[in-house]
């Protein structure tokens, strides 16, 4: 009886562990951010410059312009803006890449709070919201 319960509690707190990915749109991604959770721009450098990017957001690309990526090194320098343990926003041009980056992080990498700026940087720039130009 032991054994079955402790299984259970364990595969509650496993279950638990391994939330979800949040899909947010602006307004979400706004009040995430003033309140201190990190956005990730995943697009490259050549789309950062063709929009501009959202203020205080991390630019760290994922795909090259041929679809590659170095995970080991994107996940290294991705540490440095947010633990597994710490919220984070992920955000590409449309929604597909950010969709993908951010299941990775939940399902592969273990993070706890993910969220996908669902409609991407195209929503952003159609509902009039700000920009600036990249650094």
């Amino acid at each position: 009886m032991k054994t079955k319960i402790v299984a259970i509690c364990l595969f509650i707190f496993i279950s638990q562990a391994h939330a979800e990915v949040n899909e947010i749109n602006n307004n979400k991604i706004k009040m995430l951010m003033e309140s201190g959770v990190p956005l990730v721009d995943i697009r490259t450098e050549k789309e950062w410059h063709a929009t501009g990017v959202i203020n205080q957001s991390k630019l760290l690309t994922f795909f090259d312009q041929d679809g590659n990526s170095n995970v080991k090194k994107w996940m290294s320098e991705l540490q440095k803006i947010a633990s597994k343990n710490d919220p984070v926003i992920i955000i590409c041009r449309s929604g597909g890449r950010s969709r993908i980056v951010a299941n990775m992080l939940d399902k592969e990498a273990n993070y706890l709070s993910v969220y996908d700026a669902t409609n991407g940087m195209l929503s952003w720039v159609n509902s009039k919201n700000k920009t600036v130009k990249p650094v």
